[in-house]
């Protein structure tokens, strides 16, 4: 197992990011948040779980290690793979789900794109006793904070879009936050492109 990737980012994409490690491309695919926190050029370090099938290995990255190990253990659900067990981190991030099946709240799981209400149902059943306890005054949005981007509205649209909304809902709930981006900038100056998201997350939840 790969546990974790630490190289120079060479590029980035809109689920994905590439570190050259030694001279050697690594592609990770990675969650909104997660790239958020990667500046192209710059030394960084993801927490990495691979993912193999009979016709691809997967690197899957995250911001620590608690993100990985939630991952990977909300994969032992039955009907939960990879794609959908990124969703969750995304969406929610560990403290989110822990939070969520301890509370038994099937409303907040079925927010996950891919998930409906007898997938967070076994989830509940089947993670209850494994994910721990939840952690006081924890948050539990994933999203990690601080990626600064005048071209906001795309990298938003897009990221919701990966996460599996339509691009409808994508353009409705980035509307949404237009009033959320006017605060950041007369705050700050700037926008805050993670933060952007959470809200733009948070729109399409009440939906």
């Amino acid at each position: 197992m790969i546990a974790f990737v630490r190289g120079t980012v060479a590029s980035t994409a809109l689920d994905s990011a590439v570190l050259d490690v030694g001279g050697i491309g690594m592609l990770v695919q990675c969650t909104p948040g997660t790239l958020a926190g990667l500046r192209h050029g710059e030394q960084a370090q993801v927490a990495t779980s691979m993912v193999v099938r009979e016709d691809s290995m997967t690197l899957y990255g995250f911001g620590d290690d608690d993100e990985r190990d939630t991952f990977e253990l909300a994969q032992t659900a039955s009907g939960v793979g990879p794609k959908v067990a990124q969703a969750i981190i995304a969406v929610l991030g560990p403290e989110g789900l822990r939070r969520a099946v301890a509370e038994e709240d099937l409303a907040t799981l079925t927010k996950v794109p891919g998930i409906g209400r007898k997938g967070a149902q076994r989830i509940v059943l089947e993670l209850k006793d494994r994910l721990g306890a939840v952690r006081s005054g924890a948050a539990p949005a994933a999203v990690a904070p601080g990626s600064v981007d005048p071209d906001w509205r795309p990298q938003v649209h897009a990221a919701l879009v990966g996460l599996g909304w339509s691009t409808r809902e994508a353009d409705n709930a980035v509307a949404a936050v237009v009033a959320v981006a006017v605060e950041q900038v007369e705050s700050t100056g700037t926008f805050d492109v993670s933060a952007l998201l959470r809200a733009a997350l948070r729109t399409l939840s009440k939906s």
